[in-house]
């Protein structure tokens, strides 16, 4: 379930072609066949060696507890707890060369790094976890396919869900579009622990309750926009504002997101393949969003 809100729409693109109906930039002709691209963020993450990377050859001062198995690629082995992903194996680019040119030693950074592809820059050296996200900061690698891909659907072309990674005061660094411009943010959804069948969009959650038919009311919608119009620390054209309104409306009322975000239509045997998790439920809705033709999802694990 989505619920939706006339606050402001985090991930659609203002003034820009997609959204205000000429056609975007062609593909480049060596372009690459995937469609769309989920990333799947493990925030705190699992250690490598009890993972991806046993070291099964190592001293054991140098493994982790666990048993590697093998698996259906050659020479590659994973965790005795992995055993399914062992299977797919051959399906799978494992990459254990990253390294980091700047140490900060904090996670604050290796989240920029890692979603922005950019190395931390002097400040988080000095602000440390009190660093915020800047507007001129490196975009994430989602938000640069959100601005390079043309959209297909009328959905967003970058959806993070179930959280966005932040530990109060501060809000992790690299999520965002940042020097791209606030049009190209992802849209956020959150995902509830306690109810992981259901997500709800900050940005486009009704107040009291109200139902998305009543968006249809004119005056009503005029409102709650020139109250979010006001609301924004970076505004858009002015003369895109009602193209604006019109394409986040169409969202809001959309039957293709409507179905993308309704788990309830996946058989209680395929949401068992998954887990009953929020983490689960969010890696199926991933899958959806796919199916529905996002270009990138990012799905950060909740602990």
């Amino acid at each position: 379930m989505l619920v939706a809100s006339a606050s402001l729409l985090a991930g659609l693109p203002l003034g820009s072609p997609q959204l205000l109906g000429s056609p975007g930039p062609e593909p480049a002709a060596n372009a690459g066949q995937a469609k769309s691209v989920i990333l799947f963020f493990l925030c705190g993450g699992a250690s490598h060696i009890d993972t991806w990377d046993m070291k099964p050859d190592a001293p054991v001062e140098y493994r982790g507890p666990f048993a590697s198995i093998a698996t259906s690629a050659p020479e590659i082995r994973l965790c005795e707890h992995l055993p399914k992903l062992a299977n797919q194996a051959h399906r799978l680019a494992i990459v254990r060369s990253v390294g980091a040119s700047v140490s900060t030693n904090d996670h604050h950074a290796g989240y920029y790094y890692n979603l922005t592809g950019h190395a931390p820059d002097p400040t988080f050296l000095s602000l440390g976890n009190d660093r915020r996200p800047y507007a001129d900061d490196w975009p994430s690698m989602a938000c640069v396919v959100a601005n390079k891909v043309p959209s297909r659907s009328s959905l967003p072309n970058t959806i993070s869900l179930p959280h966005k990674p932040s530990k109060a005061p501060y809000t992790r660094p690299g999520q965002f579009a940042a020097r791209l411009g606030v049009e190209f943010d992802p849209l956020f959804v959150d995902g509830s622990l306690e109810k992981p069948l259901q997500f709800q969009a900050p940005s486009l959650a009704l107040a009291g309750g109200t139902s998305a038919e009543l968006l249809q009311s004119r005056k009503e919608l005029l409102g709650r926009f020139n109250q979010a119009k006001r609301d924004l620390e970076r505004t858009a054209d002015e003369s895109n504002w009602k193209k604006h309104q019109e394409r986040t409306l169409n969202l809001l009322v959309s039957s293709q997101a409507t179905q993308a975000f309704d788990l309830s239509s996946e058989t209680e045997a395929t949401r068992q393949l998954y887990g009953t998790s929020v983490n689960a439920m969010s890696l199926l809705l991933a899958r959806r969003l796919v199916e529905a033709q996002v270009p990138f999802i990012s799905v950060f694990w909740r602990e």
